[in-house]
């Protein structure tokens, strides 16, 4: 097999392809254009989201070329792929907001550099939004839509699951519009390849068959595993939501602690799927007398490297190391901490120790902080808190002129004086 395939196979990636042996022969004789889509549904892709791009970052470092095509046309429909109900609308300036934040998400994993390093191959970034919002309607149903079959398409498990809740008709045209996507790749950039999670295995097909009815050319698809933990919930969701790559909505002292946290049955797993440590460094957490928490800890400051940055890596994994060990807390360990300041004016009459953790990311609400009181789980500094109508003053500061929150043992929250 083509080494770069063998690669994502030894690294847990591939589920399927639609033939192993003519894509390994394509990839052996030349330099393959492939691409994979991110449909813009918010401002922050989320961990779950990322597993083709991390297998676009080694088909890109084996010398292919890779495309990002950003979906600022069919986010406009939505994808019923692994959908239970219909998408929410989006407005054309939500699309345009949401497809820049996503860009810059990505490109910490692909590199979009004019120039990337010798060997790699050159990625672009592409918005299908580009041939899609001014096509004619019926230009495109006769060019386009007679060379599908409604009975073949209601074959797919991705429709199939939705006919039982109901499936829109603005959602049935998602898959001829995403195949289209695949045959002006193909036409434009000689793209040859789409790459996707298991739950597009429909779309790709259909797009093999399209460019093939239109002009004859042969390409490929290949799809990856959905990825789940091993206690069976979905691959990038926590007890705060879901694990998103932008720091606003999900800390990267958050975002380190999640991989910190995994099963012990996940992290070699997720070494080799959301890291590019090579395989033989990843086989020496395997060997039996590691501490698996070394692993963890590895997996936690690799991933959150690559998505933040070393510099936050660096914060997030010394505020856990310094909090585990249940040291004083330094300026170093307090850095990497979520936050958040509040204006000294508030400490002077008191604020509800409720109202105070409510705001942080260690209570929903009031009544989570509630919970929190009444359970014997709500800490600031050494203080327990032990009534739910106690009053936070400025006698709760430490030494730092700071307070520091905590949930149970493992949840901690800064907070910080205006």
């Amino acid at each position: 097999m083509n080494t770069a395939l063998q690669t994502l196979m030894d690294r847990g990636f591939i589920k399927a392809c639609t033939d192993y042996d003519a894509l390994s022969d394509l990839m052996d004789k030349e330099k393959v254009t492939f691409y994979v889509g991110a449909d813009p549904t918010g401002r922050s892709l989320h961990i779950g989201h990322m597993v083709p791009f991390f297998a676009m970052h080694h088909l890109q470092k084996a010398g292919h070329n890779p495309i990002a095509l950003v979906g600022g046309g069919t986010a406009m429909i939505g994808d019923p792929s692994g959908r239970t109900e219909m998408r929410k609308m989006l407005t054309p300036e939500q699309v345009t907001e949401n497809c820049k934040s996503i860009k810059a998400q990505l490109g910490t994993v692909v590199d979009f550099t004019e120039h990337p390093q010798e060997g790699m191959g050159k990625a672009i970034m592409l918005n299908n939004a580009d041939w899609l919002t001014d096509l004619n309607y019926i230009t495109f149903l006769r060019e386009i839509g007679r060379h599908f079959s409604v009975n073949r398409m209601l074959t797919f498990e991705s429709y199939k699951q939705r006919l039982e809740r109901g499936l829109s008709f603005i959602e049935f045209n998602y898959q001829l519009l995403q195949s289209y996507d695949f045959y002006v790749l193909n036409q434009e950039h000689g793209c040859r390849l789409q790459i996707g999670g298991d739950d597009q295995w429909g779309n790709i097909v259909s797009g093999i068959e399209l460019i093939r009815r239109m002009n004859g050319a042969e390409c490929y698809g290949l799809t990856f595993n959905l990825i789940t933990r091993s206690d069976g919930h979905k691959m990038g969701k926590s007890e705060k939501g879901a694990v998103f790559l932008d720091p606003e909505l999900f800390s990267a002292y958050d975002f380190y602690q999640y991989w910190r946290n995994v099963n012990d049955d996940d992290v070699i797993k997720f070494l080799k799927l959301f890291t590019f440590l090579p395989l033989e460094e990843i086989a020496q957490y395997e060997k039996a007398d590691v501490n698996i928490n070394d692993a963890k800890e590895r997996l936690a400051y690799e991933q959150t490297k690559i998505i933040h940055g070393v510099e936050e890596a660096e914060k997030a994994r010394i505020a856990a190391k310094t909090m585990f060990k249940g040291a004083n807390l330094g300026q170093e360990g307090r850095d990497g901490m979520p936050s958040l300041a509040i204006a000294a004016s508030e400490l002077e009459n008191g604020i509800p120790v409720l109202d105070l953790f409510s705001r942080t990311d260690l209570a929903a609400t009031n009544s989570d902080a509630r919970r929190l009181v009444a359970g014997g789980a709500a800490w600031i500094g050494e203080t327990k808190i032990e009534d739910p109508k106690t009053l936070i003053d400025k006698t709760y500061l430490d030494g730092f002129g700071e307070m520091i929150l905590r949930a149970g043992k493992k949840r901690y929250f800064r907070i910080t004086i205006a």
